[in-house]
């Protein structure tokens, strides 16, 4: 009988709790610190905080909030709950071209295997964060709750990390790039009044800008069109589309998508505190499996510029 392992993402993936217990997911949380140099606990929910405030007040002092990944005692005790219930893991992070916790979950995997040498621990770095890594946490809990074993999900998860998209635009790409999430933004700052710069996922997990749209309308257009060309069994998905308080913009992007293509679910996912912290406000953005992303973004960025040129 194969052994119950447990799926362990940390809170950069942005599951709410609701997904969480739809779909088994165990995350392991950290912290974040507020501008008056208090420390405190994490939380994928807004239960606690006034979210047009939270937001009101990131984008008047970014500098001010920082955002800290659970510790390697953390990770450890996460770990250990699980191993003493006799269930494997596999971890999952954030990119580790972003943040140091798979180094952290390394560490904390040794330490539990020296005290439990049976235990079965599996840490994988997902190339992704956010929804986007969300997304491929979900389908690796979806994978284990079909009988798909241990080794199944591990290499699954290697095998399409690549072909997990983001397709959408964020308003304040200043903010995203002060923080280390974007690449190859300089030819796009200054005044964004008007213009939507849309980005996609590279092979790293950091959001490369492929294109600028004028306007939303175009904007939604060129992406459904985008979407289209990249995505691939529709009909299986379920599309997430992240909104760091865009949620107007977000439902109407859930509805085209709905309109355009035919998937299985669209489904508007938040993007809590910590991965706000250093997005900020703005994004708005679809993720989906798709074809792999090739080096340096050529098919893609190409595409983008095709699409853009026929959608006026």
């Amino acid at each position: 009988m194969e052994k119950k392992f447990a799926i362990m993402p940390d809170l950069t993936c942005d599951l709410s709790e609701e997904y969480q217990k739809e779909y088994g997911i165990d995350v392991i949380m950290g912290h974040y610190v507020t501008p008056d140099g208090v420390e405190h606990d994490s939380a994928l929910n807004w239960k606690n905080i006034n979210k047009e405030e939270f937001f009101k007040e990131l984008k008047k002092n970014p500098n001010g909030f920082k955002s800290a990944p659970p510790s390697i005692g953390e990770c450890y005790c996460a770990f250990v709950e699980h191993i003493k219930k006799g269930e494997d893991i596999i971890a999952m992070t954030i990119s580790s071209t972003l943040s140091g916790t798979y180094q952290f979950m390394v560490n904390a995997k040794e330490m539990a295997l020296k005290e439990y040498p049976n235990a079965k621990i599996e840490v994988v770095d997902s190339r992704r964060f956010g929804p986007g890594f969300g997304l491929m946490a979900l389908y690796a809990a979806k994978l284990r709750n079909e009988g798909k074993s241990f080794e199944e999900v591990v290499n699954w998860i290697h095998e399409n990390k690549n072909r997990f998209h983001q397709s959408g635009w964020m308003d304040d790409l200043s903010f995203v790039a002060k923080k280390g999430r974007l690449t190859h933004a300089k030819a796009f700052f200054g005044s964004l009044v008007g213009i939507k710069p849309c980005g996609e996922f590279d092979y790293n997990g950091l959001t490369t800008v492929i294109g600028k749209a004028k306007g939303e309308e175009q904007a939604y257009k060129v992406l459904i069109k985008y979407i289209q060309e990249h995505i691939e069994n529709p009909e299986e998905q379920i599309i997430f589309v992240a909104t760091s308080n865009r949620d107007k913009q977000a439902e109407a992007f859930k509805k085209l998508l709905l309109e355009n293509i035919k998937v299985k679910d669209v489904r508007v996912n938040e993007t809590f505190v910590n991965v706000s912290i250093n997005i900020g406000p703005g994004l708005m953005a679809a993720y989906y499996l798709g074809k792999p992303i090739t080096e340096g973004l050529k098919e893609e960025t190409e595409s983008f510029a095709r699409i853009l040129q026929e959608v006026k």
